[in-house]
């Protein structure tokens, strides 16, 4: 029996008039968005950098309010603030009033979103922020509205229309207050400093963690090191490598920089009186080497670039630090 789903996916496939006029839509409601963010661009909200301003000098944080679609862009504005730098979070305009209003303290700052900006639900957690001197950071498109009129701060959104049929549905005005809560954040992340360090600290977890770790969080502490004198006798390099399982050996003059590195390859090389020379004459000189501090993604593109699988980490005096090895860098999930 014929599977009903995919009949009528056939069916709607294969009215190219209709496929058409889907795409037509999908245009119209991207160019809208877009030229109305365009245009904010061009002309943005008056009191913009007053928020930014206002913001980097809380000693709080910033909480973020909003109903239905306003509410969930609410949160994503909390969320990217909260991950570059500015401590924020969402709170729920009804549950507000019903006791999570003692979240909102006379340090932080309030960002409360409803296009109309006579959102009802609102009403209680606006009249908290007016009675105890709580900055209000208001975001919508009627400037005359309630909110706007108890802000410390305006954002007006300019006057596009819906992208939807009817000019009902929340679209291009939920798209604009994602952008400018973008424009928020950045422009806050930027002026704090806020670089890739920081970063790395708010996301240590899945892919994007993998990406921005180390060779320091990842590499064999100095501790376990194979490493041997310049001195050495190659007899003593080769139980060193032996003992220490990575497959090469380190060189280092008398201060404890690292000057050569002996590899498997370098033994094959070597292969005639090996025992009876010295470490420094069988090394390789100006070995790969990873410094320290270098993400983990570029460490494993140097190790791939040079067919090696196992590198010193070094400081900026070539003093060994650590090894990495290009399993470390999958194990972590770098690739």
């Amino acid at each position: 029996m014929p599977n009903q789903a995919n009949l009528f996916v056939t069916e709607v496939a294969g009215n190219l008039e209709a496929e058409k006029q889907t795409r037509e839509i999908a245009r119209r409601v991207l160019t809208t968005e877009a030229e109305a963010l365009m245009a904010m661009a061009d002309d943005l909200p008056t009191d913009f950098e007053l928020a930014v301003n206002l913001i980097l000098s809380s000693r709080g944080r910033v909480i973020t309010s909003g109903m239905g679609k306003s509410g969930h862009i609410a949160r994503k504005i909390a969320a990217t603030l909260a991950s570059t730098g500015t401590p924020s979070f969402f709170v729920h305009p009804a549950e507000a009033s019903h006791g999570d209003l003692g979240m909102v303290t006379e340090e932080d700052v309030c960002l409360l979103i409803s296009n109309s900006g006579e959102t009802s639900e609102l009403g209680d957690i606006t009249a908290h922020c007016v009675r105890f001197g709580i900055p209000i950071i208001g975001i919508s498109k009627n400037n005359e509205s309630s909110l706007m009129m108890a802000a410390t701060c305006e954002l007006t959104l300019p006057a596009m229309p819906e992208a939807c049929s009817i000019g009902m549905a929340p679209t291009t005005s939920t798209t604009l207050t994602l952008g400018l809560g973008d424009a928020l954040a950045v422009a806050l992340m930027e002026r704090r400093k806020f670089d890739l360090e920081h970063f790395r600290t708010y996301h240590p977890g899945g892919k994007l963690g993998a990406r921005l770790a180390t060779v320091d969080q990842l590499m064999h502490s100095v501790n376990g090191l194979p490493l041997v004198d310049v001195t050495a006798m190659m007899s003593d390099a080769v139980l060193e490598m032996t003992a220490r399982g990575f497959g090469f050996a380190g060189v280092v003059d008398d201060s404890g920089r690292l000057i050569g590195v002996i590899s498997d390859g370098d033994l094959r090389r070597n292969l005639s009186g090996l025992l009876e020379r010295n470490a420094f004459e069988v090394a390789s000189k100006n070995p790969v080497t990873i410094s320290s501090g270098t993400l983990a993604a570029k460490a494993l593109a140097t190790l791939n670039e040079h067919s090696i699988n196992v590198a010193f980490v070094v400081d900026d005096r070539m003093f060994p630090l650590g090894i990495v090895h290009v399993h470390d860098c999958l194990r972590a999930g770098v690739s």
